[in-house]
């Protein structure tokens, strides 16, 4: 049995985790057949999990400057409920249970969000993957996590990254740089580390949801229990 502290879990990942950029693959079906494994452990062990997934391995809407920025994050919303179909899809085949959530109708590949909806397949002990970001233009997948956090009474935010947690500069460029064990979010937001938007921050800070960034390689381990989440990563508090 999994000895996990948190019930119920937001994960977040980004859309260029499904993405292999070797193989110039904008889904990845191997990527996503293993994370879906890896989820469906989370689920076998009674933790409940909520999934939001970016959209940025099909679009990066912000860097184009020619486009209108509603239009642009409407298309990046869209291609988070891509990811979103993908997901399901290998969690299915892997057995799990599993619901897609958006937050405007697509009737033919799942239901329209509703908190109360959401926590009751999560009291269910489905994974329910998250569709459309916030459903508004100007809001990262970062803000939308938050807020499904929120709206659901998740305990904690696991943001799964590239990177083993929070740095005071870039690692991968400054090999000075020192990793954060703990954060506040008024720390956070005051060393301006963007790890995750400050309108995300600020509403976990506010609804007192804390953030764990990790890298994703670890996650499996994480459930396997061969390492000790709380050494693991960065932790960032209200």
């Amino acid at each position: 049995m999994l000895d996990f502290p948190y019930k119920r879990i937001i994960l977040k990942i980004s859309g260029e985790s499904l993405a292999n950029k070797k193989t110039n693959n904008t889904i990845d079906f191997d990527l996503v057949s293993n994370f879906a494994r890896i989820l469906n452990k989370f689920s076998d062990n009674h933790v409940q999990v909520g999934v939001v997934i970016g959209g940025g391995n099909f679009w990066r809407g912000r860097s184009n400057s020619n486009m209108n920025r509603v239009k642009a994050d409407h298309i990046g919303m869209l291609a988070t409920v891509m990811n979103a179909v993908a997901l399901t899809d290998s969690l299915e085949q892997h057995g799990a249970e599993s619901v897609l959530l958006t937050t405007i109708a697509f009737p033919q590949i799942g239901e329209l969000y509703s908190p109360e909806r959401a926590v009751n397949y999560l009291n269910q002990n489905k994974i329910v993957v998250f569709g459309y970001g916030t459903g508004s233009a100007f809001f990262s997948t970062d803000t939308a996590a938050s807020l499904r956090a929120s709206e659901t009474n998740s305990e904690i935010i696991l943001k799964a990254t590239t990177i083993d947690g929070v740095y005071t500069n870039d690692p991968k460029i400054d090999p000075n740089a020192t990793k954060y064990e703990k954060l506040s979010f008024d720390e956070m937001l005051a060393k301006n580390l963007k790890v995750i938007d400050s309108t995300a921050a600020s509403m976990c800070r506010d609804n007192k949801i804390p953030v764990k960034i990790f890298s994703m390689n670890l996650l499996e381990d994480i459930i396997d229990n061969k390492l000790d989440f709380d050494f693991i990563g960065t932790i960032i508090v209200p």
